[in-house]
């Protein structure tokens, strides 16, 4: 910045500031960031399915589990309405799967089809005693392993 000194006694100091480093530094940030942005912002595509209600179909086959938790937090899980403890869980759930798959023909038969496991799971219950029964399913061989939920007001197809 400089100031004018000398002339006449009209003329007064300029006291203006150069914005124009000011603008240049403002424009290469704009471009920093212009190309920073859509690197840092990388996603992958992905179509997502539409959301809506579709009734379970239940075949005499599919295991019925409910989960709730006492008062205590200890996890209470039932096959059909008889308690059981997840040893006899993953036991009598290796034992269904053994069975249906001799009952079909065995586990190379054409058109196999697999139970599922339907699993009800009270609102209050902890996650891990919901997740221990997911893990005790997979672990015995089940494929699909879904929740019942009730559906929501206004909720439909």
């Amino acid at each position: 910045m400089a100031m004018s000194v000398g002339g006449d006694a009209t003329e007064k100091p300029l006291s203006d500031i150069n914005t124009t480093p000011l603008v240049d530094v403002m424009l290469v940030l704009l471009i920093i960031f212009l190309i920073a942005v859509p690197v840092a912002i990388q996603t992958v595509k992905v179509k997502l399915p539409n959301v809506r209600f579709d009734p379970t179909t239940t075949k005499p086959e599919n295991v019925s589990l409910s989960i709730t938790s006492d008062a205590s937090g200890a996890c209470k899980v039932y096959w059909g309405v008889a308690p059981v403890t997840q040893q006899e869980l993953l036991d009598r759930a290796v034992a269904k799967l053994k069975t249906e798959i001799a009952r079909q023909g065995g586990p190379n038969a054409a058109g196999l089809e697999l139970p599922e496991a339907h699993i009800r799971g009270d609102v209050d219950t902890p996650w891990h005693c919901i997740g221990g029964a997911i893990f005790n399913m997979q672990q015995a061989g089940f494929a699909r392993v879904g929740f019942i939920s009730q559906p929501g007001v206004g909720a439909g197809a």
